[in-house]
């Protein structure tokens, strides 16, 4: 993996050992962005350079003495011969393995999602196709009621689109919030200019080669001609499960990020790691946890001493004047009970979550950031 868990792991391995030889296989065809960007409008309105996606330079690699293996993806792990096999064929050997793969987006498969104009959001080569449609576009729907969508919808309707939401759910972002904490999104949405169909599926793509507009579980078409698809995202571990790692819907490791073979490790989106502070595995995808990971197993890889892990994962985002943030472990679980602060009259609305042992585990904020930082301290501190 080349994104931030891998980069900065190496990173960091390079800070305590100058010289052992070190390779980053990617495949994707690019050094190392910023992935965070994609989904912002300045970048995507082109008003910014593009070179400001560029995270390391190329000439980063060779003078940290790292071979970057770009556009090859690794298909076979074999434990036994320490090796790692490519889709090319190519057979690398390693004394240290970290796997930092990242998450993958779930391809749609209604009829009709192979036509031009159904686009993803997670790569860069998906944001320069978004890039190059939204010039010769009028209508668009996006699909999906998660953070993707939620700023894919602001940077379209900034580019002029006329924009449709399509989501399963009876509110925004159900059931990880209530719902009024769904229904203040879906209010500045709205006022945004975004019309949002609640309850419903897209059951087909219409047109020909290229997307003419999606048809409704109860009958009703909408021209359009993009299709933004956010329908969530996976972890490949079906090779290394073959491989006889402990695989679930991520990499299992324990508190120091190893996984449950030696002189393997795993960070970032793809790790499913013993969260020391909620003592349970969770998995976490966004860049922040990425690239804490990333930076304790590089530690934990090269140091003589590792360490635990221990961070409060968050989330925050931005968009059509409203901003929300999640913190820790904001599962909706039976046991756990919802403590408001605020209310929707007053623009801002929070909820504490509680376990079953009294102790703070999470958080979901609506116009309510600034608490953030006390309450990641209050988790943390159990």
């Amino acid at each position: 993996g080349g994104g931030v868990a891998g980069t900065t792991a190496a990173e960091t391995i390079r800070l305590s050992d100058r010289t052992g030889s070190m390779a980053i296989v990617t495949d994707e065809p690019n050094p190392f962005y910023s992935r965070i960007m994609l989904s912002k409008p300045n970048f995507f309105l082109e008003k910014i350079p593009f070179d400001r996606i560029w995270l390391k330079k190329d000439s980063w690699y060779p003078e940290n003495k790292i071979q970057l293996i770009s556009g090859k993806k690794a298909v076979k792990l074999q434990t036994q011969e320490k090796t790692v096999t490519l889709n090319d064929g190519t057979i690398l050997g390693y004394k240290k393995l970290l796997l930092a793969l990242g998450s993958r987006v779930r391809l749609w498969d209604v009829p009709g999602a192979d036509k031009d104009g159904v686009l993803y959001l997670r790569t860069l080569e998906d944001a320069k196709k978004i890039i190059a449609k939204i010039k010769i576009t009028k209508q668009a729907v996006a699909i999906g009621a998660g953070f993707t969508s939620f700023e894919t919808c602001e940077m379209l309707k900034m580019a002029g689109l006329d924009v449709t939401l399509v989501i399963r759910e009876a509110h925004y972002w159900d059931p990880i919030f209530d719902q009024l904490s769904g229904q203040m999104v879906e209010q500045a949405m709205e006022k945004g200019g975004v019309k949002i169909i609640k309850q419903q599926t897209v059951m087909e793509v219409l047109g020909g080669k290229t997307v003419e507009g999606v048809r409704l579980a109860d009958g009703r078409q909408i021209p359009c001609q993009i299709v933004v698809a956010g329908i969530g995202v996976y972890t490949d571990t079906d090779w290394l499960k073959q491989a006889g790692l402990n695989v679930n819907r991520g990499v299992i490791t324990d508190e120091f990020l190893r996984a449950s073979t030696s002189d393997i490790w795993a960070a970032g989106d793809a790790a499913e790691y013993k969260d020391v502070i909620l003592e349970e595995h969770v998995q976490m995808g966004n860049w922040v946890n990425a690239q804490t990971q990333g930076r304790m197993a590089g530690n934990n890889m090269s140091a003589a001493s590792p360490k635990a892990f221990k961070f409060v994962s968050f989330y925050t985002t931005q968009g059509f004047g409203l901003a929300a943030a999640f913190a820790g472990d904001v599962r909706p679980l039976p046991d756990r009970q919802m403590v408001a602060r605020g209310g929707g009259q007053n623009k801002s609305y929070g909820r504490l979550i509680v376990d079953n042992k009294g102790e703070l585990i999470g958080a979901t904020l609506v116009n309510r950031t600034p608490e953030l930082a006390t309450i990641n301290k209050l988790i943390e501190n159990n």
